[in-house]
């Protein structure tokens, strides 16, 4: 229990990336004038992931970033991994246009992609980048395939550079969990967690990633589970369902004093290892002093190693993430250990390892059968069958 004399406070918590929480969101009557201000502005329409982007920025999750990122700052992080200032930093958060929609105008309006106006961008510098050395840096491929790589390559080819402010966030079904970093910071601390460890998902959690979580959890005061409810790919489960998924398990498999579940605004840009990076350091964010990456972290087909995105973090000293990662190997239930294990904790041979690959998987939702429970806890068996079943 912690005492009153060191509880933990919001500000108390680990330090934001780069030293400051970002926050680009106006309330109230400095909201009320920008809106207005918004109206009479050129208007550029984002698309889904450049939204999510800007959602991202304006509530913190993306410090030390204030808005897209101008040329220099770009450059830098598709072949170094750092902003222009050294910081390090995986992904590149740009403002891509058609040239033939730029605007002629150095303050200009965001939109939503249904037209909902929810930002003002002061445009600081306007350039180009070469789209396939972005796409073999950032996803060590150029291939069209890849669902990260088709998204900048339907971009345009005019980056729009500079900060934004937003006065309003898009609409989702998610109001309950939508926290910004300042509200989980100030959960965390209510409770009086000194230390908490991020779980990104984008899928259902079955036995072994609760027990991936769990074994983290030893070593923490909580964990913020944090799924992923930006744009994902066609076959990947709604997120509505998912979402629904983690509060059966929440209900009746996590204690409520050491888990918070709270949604993930970003998109997927299935980046694998630069990609896990990102997820580290925005989560840190959140408060977050742990971050758990597993196998195939943010992967996509065969593009990537299996603990490539662990290696990932490697050339990179501790002091400069300033958040502990947690390295997982594959884990399974073991008919002779009769528990939950992994390599590194488990002598037995394979076959005694029940392991159900997720085609099969999907196979025997499709078909209305319950995986083991070893496999899956049956309450969220149960949503998945129902959401195949909606598929028809």
């Amino acid at each position: 229990m912690t005492s009153a004399l060191h509880a933990p406070t919001a500000d108390s918590l680990i330090t934001p990336h780069g030293g400051t929480l970002i926050d680009r969101l106006a309330t109230g009557a400095e909201a009320d004038a920008l809106r207005e201000r918004a109206a009479t502005l050129p208007v550029v329409t984002l698309t889904d992931t450049q939204a999510s982007d800007l959602e991202m920025i304006a509530v913190g999750a993306m410090s030390p970033l204030d808005g897209f990122l101008g040329q220099a700052d770009y450059e830098r992080v598709v072949r170094e991994c750092r902003l222009a200032d050294g910081t390090v930093w995986s992904l590149p958060i740009t403002l891509r246009v058609h040239a033939a929609d730029e605007p002629d105008a150095d303050v200009v309006a965001l939109a939503s992609p249904e037209g909902q106006l929810l930002a003002i961008m002061e445009i600081t510098e306007r350039y180009t980048g070469d789209k396939e050395l972005e796409a073999e840096q950032v996803f060590r491929t150029t291939e069209v395939a890849h669902p990260g790589v088709a998204i900048v390559y339907a971009q345009g080819d005019v980056i729009l550079g500079g900060p934004i402010q937003a006065f309003d966030l898009q609409p989702n079904p998610f109001s309950e969990y939508m926290l910004t970093p300042r509200q989980t910071r100030a959960i965390f601390a209510e409770r009086g967690w000194k230390t908490a460890v991020g779980f990104q998902t984008r899928n259902p959690i079955h036995r072994a990633h609760e027990y991936i979580v769990k074994t983290a959890m030893e070593v923490v005061d909580g964990v913020l589970l944090h799924p992923l409810v930006g744009r994902t790919k066609e076959g990947d489960i709604s997120a509505e369902v998912r979402l629904r998924c983690y509060e059966v398990l929440l209900a009746n498999y996590f204690p409520a004093n050491h888990a918070q579940l709270a949604v993930f605004p970003a998109a997927m840009r299935y980046a694998g290892p630069r990609e896990a990076i990102f997820h580290a350091l925005t989560r840190k964010n959140y408060g977050c002093t742990h971050f758990i990456v597993g196998r195939d972290h943010a992967g996509v087909g065969g593009y990537y190693g299996t603990y490539d995105a662990q290696a990932a973090f490697e050339p990179f000293s501790p002091e400069e993430l300033g958040v502990t990662i947690l390295k997982f190997e594959q884990s399974f239930y073991c008919k002779h250990c009769k528990g939950m294990g992994s390599a590194k904790t488990c002598p037995h041979d394979v076959s005694e390892h029940l392991t159900l690959s997720g085609t099969r998987v999907r196979e025997m939702l499709a078909e209305g059968t319950m995986p083991p429970p070893e496999f899956s806890r049956p309450e969220v068996a149960e949503l998945l069958i129902e959401e195949f079943r909606s598929r028809g």
